[in-house]
């Protein structure tokens, strides 16, 4: 069986991880290099760098403090946040980065993934798609969050595994920082459509989560931020937890 993974976010805004619900009134939180090496050294099997104010901005993703960040964790680091054309993904790699996260960008150009996993292979390109139930439907969300594109999520990942992605990421605003599970539903939704490896963010507040979360079939790893970062939950006791429960884990 293939190993779930276990994934802090760092969320990070001028140079300082912030986190919020519902993607809105974001906190100062924590040094993201300093938590960078407390989660390489607890065990987290991937780490997860989102520059989230790029996109909104209209820059580049901050590179100085990606660099210090990469230069602390010896485990897969994806990195997200401007990434608008292939060049972008040539920058990230550059600092460090093993995968590239593509979400707003992607959006405006879809053969920004078609041109990356051309260049740098399926498993660099990591589509992430901020997603928002609106009436029956599932929208796609760009700019951090601030603006519903209308585009139907479900389709937007059919068409991002056409184009080459290599693994998703499934951002549910609704379900972010609610800490009351992920969100299920959606996620069952996402399986039904797509074959690729998804990972899971939004919604975590405790172990049992995860447990339902891997009850799922077609879910590859549990994203959080909050729980990890209060420490809430430490990731090596919960992913004991989780091997207790016959998942396969990294221990």
């Amino acid at each position: 069986m293939i190993t779930k993974r276990i994934i802090p976010c760092l969320d990070v805004q001028d140079g300082r991880v912030v986190k919020g619900v519902n993607f809105a009134d974001l906190k100062d939180v924590h040094d993201p290099v300093a938590l960078a090496a407390y989660y390489n050294q607890q065990g987290a099997d991937e780490l997860v760098f989102y520059d989230i104010t790029a996109s909104v901005q209209g820059r580049k993703l901050f590179t100085d403090i990606l660099q210090r960040t990469a230069s602390e964790v010896f485990i897969p680091l994806t990195v997200g946040g401007g990434i608008n054309q292939v060049q972008d993904f040539e920058r990230v790699l550059q600092c460090g980065a093993d995968k590239v996260s593509v979400n707003s960008g992607a959006v405006n150009n879809p053969l920004l993934i078609k041109e990356a996993a051309k260049r740098y292979g399926s498993q660099c390109v990591v589509l992430s798609v901020d997603v928002k139930k609106i009436g029956d439907a599932y929208h796609v969300f760009t700019h951090g969050g601030r603006k519903d594109t209308g585009i139907d999520a479900l389709e937007w990942l059919q068409r991002g595994e056409a184009y080459g992605a290599g693994e998703v990421v499934i951002n549910s605003m609704d379900a972010d920082g609610v800490k009351s599970g992920f969100d299920l539903p959606l996620l069952q939704r996402v399986t039904e459509r797509i074959s690729l490896p998804i990972i899971a963010s939004g919604g975590a507040g405790r172990m049992e989560d995860f447990l339902e979360l891997f009850a799922l079939p077609g879910i590859d790893a549990g994203l959080a931020a909050s729980i990890f970062h209060y420490q809430e939950v430490a990731i090596g006791p919960l992913k004991q937890y989780l091997a207790a429960k016959d998942l396969p884990m990294r221990i």
